[in-house]
């Protein structure tokens, strides 16, 4: 039987949460995770999706929800599909500097963006500084890259300079060596030869959170 979105809300939060915890969701975190209003609303979707025969309850046993194998092996084929969209989040890589560089670092964390992580070389990364404020790219936004084999001059680039990196404006110069222009009028841009570049990624998207 087709589910509705919500109780494919449901699903998924549930197999998500086994998959990193290793073992279900209480009543509690479910209705606090999808933003449920009440325990009442968590026996009903729940008790609508054993019906369908994708959950199962052990009783008398705190945790006992189980997805089942069907549902479970399906989310592994769509998440190890190529391009359809089954891949639902991006590494969230470190925080990255828009003023001067600084080192980046492994974060035990996703972003969830589907419509963008189909491609496996798409990465995120936290903005620090003000460089890039003039294209709209503030402190605490997050940007979306993808690893590419070559960049263009204005193409908004992650950039590894020596070990440290930084988010510029990449552009080649008449004498060959790269500047990495910040937008921001206050700032310089950094010169520095192509052998001592690396580009990790091209900028394609600009995430902000309001609070």
């Amino acid at each position: 039987m087709a589910l509705t979105k919500r109780q494919k809300e449901v699903l998924d939060f549930i197999s998500r949460f086994i998959e990193e915890n290793g073992y279900s969701p209480s009543y509690e975190e479910l209705a606090h995770g999808l933003s449920l209003s009440s325990l009442a609303s968590v026996h009903k979707h729940i008790e609508g999706l054993e019906a369908r025969n994708y959950l199962s309850r052990g009783f008398n046993r705190s945790r006992s929800i189980e997805v089942s194998p069907e549902y479970l092996q399906e989310r592994r084929r769509l998440a190890s599909k190529p391009g359809t969209g089954g891949r639902s989040s991006v590494p969230l890589l470190g925080r990255i500097a828009a003023g001067r560089p600084v080192e980046t670092f492994p974060e035990p964390a996703e972003l969830e963006f589907s419509s963008f992580a189909g491609n496996e070389d798409t990465f995120a990364l936290e903005v620090r500084g003000e460089s890039m404020i003039e294209d709209h790219i503030c402190p605490g936004d997050f940007v979306l890259a993808e690893r590419v084999p070559e960049v263009r001059d204005g193409d908004i680039v992650a950039a590894l300079v020596g070990t440290e990196t930084t988010l510029k404006r990449f552009f080649l110069e008449a004498d060959g060596r790269i500047r990495l222009q910040p937008a921001n009028a206050s700032m310089a841009p950094i010169l520095v030869d192509r052998a001592d570049l690396e580009i990790q990624g091209r900028v394609i998207a600009v995430l902000r959170k309001y609070r």
